[in-house]
C-alpha cells in the first residue's frame, strides 16, 4: 500500500527562500560567506562578554580582600616620640666608668661581655649591631688610673681577625680610644682575650650573666691562675635602675604601645580573627615608630592560656581580647597587654568580675611598690588580692620582671625573692586569672620608681592604666 501523502506543505529550501545557504558546484546547500562572518562576530561578541564577566568578578573579589587585608592608617601615631632622642655618647662613656669605679671597687681586673644588653648599654654593641655566632666578639672593660688618680675605663675588643676591620666600624664610644685585640682561625679566642689584663696571677674578672658557658669555660681554660665568675648584684644594678633619661626613654615607647592598641580596636570587630587583630596591632606598632613589634593576640578561652599560640578562631559577641604586645624605643622596650571588648561586645557579668579582680590586683601591686620593698612582698600583695576573691589558684604566674634594654630582665617580682627594689628600677606590673576552657583576664603595664621612693606607671602620660573593659 502506498505511503500517504502528508498534507503539510513544505517549501523547499532553495536560494531564495533561505539566501544564507548556497548551492555549490557538487549541488550541496551550504552556509554562506555572510553566514561565517556573522558566526565569527557572534562568538567573538559572547567571548568578549564573559571575558568582561570574569574581569569583574576578579576585580570586586580582589576589591574585598583588599578591605580586608589592607591596614588602616595609623600613621598619627608616628609623632608621639619623634621627639625623643637615643642615649647620647656621653652616656656611654658615664656608664663605662661608674663600672670601671664598681669593679675597682670589688678588686676585679675586668669585666667581659658579649654583643647583646649589657654590652649594648656599656659600649652601644647591641645584638642588632653584632650576631652571637660560634666565633666570640667580646667587649672587654677594665678600671685604670688616669694622670689625676681618677677610675677611669679602659675599652677593649677582642675581634675574629678577618672581621677586624667590620669590628672598628662598630659605634664605641670612648674618651680614650678602643683597643682591638685579633685572633686567627686555627687559634683559640680566649688566650688573647685576656691578653690585655696585666696580671692574671689571682686575678677576679667578672663575666655578664648572658655570657655562652663556652665562653666562660674557654676563659677560665686559658686563664687557670684566674677566678672567672659571674658578675655580682653590684654591677647588676648598674644597668637595672634607669637614669632620667632612659626613664624618659622608656615612658615614651610604653605610652605608644598603648595608644597602638587603643589605635588598633577601633578597626577591629565582631568575627574578626586572632591572626587579623595581631596584625592590625603590629602595624599600630610600626606606625608609632616601633621596632621589633610583637602582639601575642588572644580571644575568649584561647587567653586561658597566657602564653597560647592561640587558634586563630574568629572573635564572639561574648569573648574577650587579650593582647599583650611591645616593641623597642632607641633599644628600650615596652611590654603592655589589654583584655578589652569591643563597643558591641556583650560580656558575661562573671566574666566582667574577674576583670575587676584583676584590676584591682594590679593597682594593690603598684601601691604596695617602692624604694625600700622587698620584690617578693609586691608579688604577695597583688596574689592576696586574687586570692581573697577566690581565684588564688588560677593566678599561676610571678606577678611581673624586670625592663629595660631587654623585655625581661633582672630583678624580678616573684614569690621567694629577696630582691631590694631601688630607685630607678623598673617593673612589669601583670596579674591575671585563667581559668582553661572558659577565660583568661590579664592587665599589664610597666611602672618605674622615682627619685622620691614612689612607683608610677611608665603609661601614666597617656592616661594608664586601663579603666574598664571598654576603656583599655
Amino acid at each position: 500500500m502506498a505511503a500517504k501523502e502528508s498534507s503539510r506543505y513544505v517549501l523547499p529550501a532553495t536560494s531564495e527562500t533561505f539566501p544564507l545557504l548556497q548551492k555549490s558546484a557538487d549541488g550541496q546547500r551550504r552556509p554562506s560567506a555572510t553566514t561565517h562572518w556573522r558566526w565569527r562576530l557572534t562568538m567573538n561578541l559572547i567571548q568578549y562578554l564573559l571575558l568582561a564577566y570574569l574581569l569583574y568578578l576578579f576585580w570586586t573579589s580582589s576589591s574585598n580582600i583588599r578591605s580586608r587585608t589592607a591596614s588602616p592608617d595609623f600613621s598619627h601615631l608616628a609623632s608621639h616620640c619623634a621627639p625623643v632622642a637615643p642615649i647620647p655618647a656621653q652616656s656611654f662613656i658615664a656608664r663605662q666608668d661608674a663600672l670601671a669605679r664598681t669593679l675597682y671597687s670589688l678588686n676585679a681586673s675586668a669585666y667581659i661581655a658579649e654583643p647583646g644588653a649589657s654590652a649594648g648599654y656599656y659600649a652601644n654593641i647591641s645584638s642588632s649591631h653584632w650576631g652571637l655566632s660560634e666565633r666570640p666578639l667580646l667587649l672587654i672593660v677594665q678600671p685604670m688610673k688616669d694622670e689625676r688618680g681618677a677610675i677611669r675605663a679602659n675599652i677593649s675588643v677582642l675581634t675574629p681577625a678577618f672581621e677586624e676591620t667590620r669590628a672598628k666600624l662598630l659605634p664605641i664610644p670612648s674618651d680614650a680610644g678602643v683597643t682591638y685585640t685579633a685572633w686567627p682561625e686555627d687559634h683559640s679566642p680566649f688566650a688573647p682575650a685576656l691578653s690585655v689584663v696585666p696580671s692574671l696571677t689571682g686575678a677576679t674578672i667578672y663575666v655578664d650573666g648572658n655570657v655562652r658557658t663556652f665562653v666562660t669555660d674557654g676563659l677560665q681554660k686559658a686563664a687557670p691562675e684566674a677566678v672567672i665568675s659571674n658578675a655580682p648584684v653590684d654591677v647588676r644594678r648598674l644597668r637595672e635602675r634607669k637614669s632620667p633619661e632612659e626613664i624618659n626613654i622608656m615612658k615614651c615607647v610604653n605610652e605608644a604601645t598603648v595608644l597602638a592598641i587603643r589605635a588598633a580596636r577601633n578597626h577591629m570587630k565582631i568575627g574578626i580573627r586572632e591572626s587579623e587583630a595581631g596584625r592590625l596591632i603590629r602595624d599600630a606598632l610600626s606606625a608609632a615608630g616601633l621596632k621589633d613589634p610583637f602582639a601575642l593576640t588572644l580571644f575568649g578561652e584561647d587567653a586561658a592560656l597566657p602564653h597560647g599560640a592561640g587558634t586563630d578562631r574568629l572573635l564572639g559577641k561574648h569573648d574577650f581580647i587579650l593582647i599583650d604586645c611591645g616593641g623597642s624605643l632607641h633599644g628600650y622596650r615596652s611590654d603592655v597587654t589589654r583584655t578589652f571588648a569591643l563597643p558591641d561586645s556583650t560580656i558575661p557579668l562573671r566574666y566582667q568580675a574577674l576583670w575587676r579582680i584583676v584590676h584591682a590586683a594590679q593597682q594593690r601591686a603598684l601601691a604596695t611598690a617602692g624604694n625600700g620593698t622587698v620584690t617578693a612582698s609586691v608579688d604577695h600583695a597583688a596574689r592576696e588580692v586574687i586570692k581573697h576573691a577566690g581565684y588564688g589558684e588560677f593566678f599561676t604566674h610571678r606577678l611581673g620582671h624586670g625592663i629595660g634594654l631587654e623585655t625581661h630582665e633582672s630583678p624580678y617580682l616573684v614569690g621567694g625573692s629577696k630582691d631590694t627594689i631601688l630607685t630607678g628600677h623598673t617593673f612589669s606590673d601583670e596579674p591575671g586569672i585563667y581559668i582553661e576552657g572558659k577565660v583568661g583576664v590579664r592587665l599589664e603595664d610597666c611602672f618605674y620608681v622615682d627619685e622620691d621612693g614612689v612607683a608610677r606607671y611608665l603609661t601614666a602620660g597617656v592616661g594608664a592604666p586601663a579603666s574598664s573593659p571598654w576603656s583599655p
